[in-house]
């Protein structure tokens, strides 16, 4: 049984429940432990299942096939900012590029519905999508449709799949010690906007979904200077907390977050005060994290921050090897260890 760093090892729950899928210690050990037992073949050339890594690059000639797979289940539907059609398509593309495959050959997308879904509804979704590829400069080339009983699915689930070709290929565990850590937005948009519209809650001030694709800011990142990008993640379920717990416990690292240097708006602060919930652990999807270089950080700083979705960028993190695989968050008057959540606060927003 897996034991996390620094704990005992911990008893596996009878059956499944949501904390299972929602981003946290929870969900990765259901992976490890289950669901892709008996795939994880270290073997594979390039990144294979065993990396539980945000998809899988596969050696060709010289360069690089990436693929990943998503399935998308989030209610409500259409949401401040969204809808699950731009969810599945940028949350596709986003995984692409943090893994440095910027240019998408092409996507697949399989939609289950339920029956008596509205058809307007249903074409709203599919001009949300079209618009969303025009933006990330993806097609949708292949696809399935099923339908379910009245009952039997709660509306409608979208599973997207990409592929695209990389010069090289940037994986989620290259971090080294004296790496800096930009990341590339405000964190907590979309659990929040998600959180306040499912709820009903009144909460002053625009609560958007941050929901966009990443793979032109990421390319400008990339190009700032050669071999500049260690590592990048998409913080979406478990917040940024889990995304960089996986990262530091990979890279075999520890990670000092200045906590003051962590962009995230007012509303978001107040919204999540209000709840009781820590910023750190709330779901985002337009974002990323990118470990950098030392000597290239101020480069690659100054080329995410010229793309309009790059315009609150910081450098918000060191690596260091001391507190290895652990997360130490600066307040600017002490010091304390931020684990990563067991499951997001929220449930089915991705």
């Amino acid at each position: 049984m897996m034991a996390t760093p620094g704990m005992g090892p911990r008893a596996r729950d009878e059956r499944v429940t949501l904390k299972h899928g929602a981003g946290g210690r929870a969900m990765r050990m259901l992976i490890e432990e289950t669901l892709a037992a008996g795939f994880l073949d270290a073997s594979t050339e390039g990144i294979g299942l065993a990396a539980l890594d945000d998809g899988a690059a596969l050696r060709i000639g010289d360069r690089w096939l990436v693929v990943t797979t998503d399935s998308h289940v989030i209610h409500p539907v259409f949401y401040p900012g969204g809808d699950i059609g731009r969810l599945a398509v940028a949350g596709t593309v986003n995984d692409l590029a943090v893994m440095g495959a910027t240019e998408v050959l092409g996507l697949t997308s399989a939609v289950v519905i339920e029956e008596g879904f509205l058809h307007s509804d249903l074409e709203r979704i599919q001009r949300s999508m079209q618009e969303t590829c025009r933006e990330a400069g993806a097609k949708i080339v292949t696809g399935d449709t099923k339908v379910m009983g009245r009952g039997e699915l709660d509306g409608i689930i979208i599973t997207t799949t990409g592929v695209a070709i990389a010069d090289a290929v940037v994986s989620d565990a290259g971090l080294s010690a004296g790496d800096r850590i930009l990341l590339t937005g405000p964190i907590g948009d979309h659990g929040i906007a998600l959180m306040a519209a499912r709820r009903g809650l009144g909460l002053e001030g625009e609560l958007r979904s941050d929901v966009a694709p990443l793979n032109g800011l990421i390319r400008r990142a990339l190009d700032a200077a050669d071999g500049a990008i260690t590592a990048m993640k998409d913080p979406t379920r478990g917040g940024l907390a889990s995304a960089l717990t996986e990262m530091a416990e990979k890279s075999r690292v520890g990670i000092v977050i200045e906590e003051a240097a962590v962009p995230i708006t007012s509303v978001v602060r107040s919204a999540a005060e209000i709840l009781g919930l820590d910023p750190f652990h709330i779901a985002n999807e337009g974002v990323a994290v990118i470990g950098v270089r030392p000597q290239a950080a101020d480069a690659v700083l100054d080329a995410v921050s010229s793309h309009p979705l790059g315009r609150s960028c910081a450098i918000i993190a060191t690596c260091t090897d001391e507190h290895v695989r652990r997360l130490i968050l600066d307040t600017g008057i002490g010091r304390r260890l931020l684990s990563e959540p067991e499951g997001e606060p929220l449930p089915r927003i991705c």
